[in-house]
């Protein structure tokens, strides 16, 4: 999908996007499906549900442009901050303001399964630049290709307000 598909405004119409629908991307070795951004929320929020395999998750960074949330569905995800590491099984929600360290990690022996939004939106802008598509029956990266994905985050996050950390 381009990224024309994302120039869109919402123009005060209810949202309804059914399951299995919105481009998604692999990306750091993770599944990336956007439900919302630009192209029908406007510039309100980006939602996107993540699929994180087993150990998955992208490296320390900070976000200097947006606020980020996360709703964790399935799986247990430690979250880590300044403070140190912490454990997030489903059913958690993690809030993470503007400009703070973090990264997360499926810690899970099943997949994690996420929803995680940003405000304001724009930020799958990111995702869908960074990452590779990623229909139902296209396989998970390799990890060469994750290492990949990981490299191109790093040349591309600061043009979407991102700096990574390790």
């Amino acid at each position: 999908m381009s990224l024309d598909f994302f120039a869109g405004q919402n123009k005060n119409e209810v949202v309804i996007v059914p399951p299995g629908e919105g481009p998604s991307r692999w990306a750091f070795g993770d599944r990336y499906t956007v439900k919302s951004g630009e192209h029908n929320t406007g510039k309100s929020l980006t939602l996107i549900e993540a699929l994180v395999p087993e150990g998955g998750g992208p490296p320390l960074h900070v976000h200097h442009w947006e606020e980020e949330a996360f709703y964790v569905l399935e799986g247990s995800v430690e979250f880590r901050d300044r403070r140190g590491s912490h454990t997030a099984p489903a059913g958690t929600f993690v809030y993470v303001p503007r400009g703070t360290d973090h990264a997360f990690k499926n810690v899970s022996e099943q997949p994690a399964k996420m929803l995680f939004m940003t405000f304001p939106g724009g930020k799958e802008r990111f995702f869908l630049n960074v990452g590779v598509p990623a229909d139902d029956d296209t396989p998970p990266p390799s990890e060469e290709q994750r290492q990949r994905d990981v490299a191109h985050g790093y040349e591309v996050g600061p043009a979407f307000g991102d700096e990574y950390l390790e």
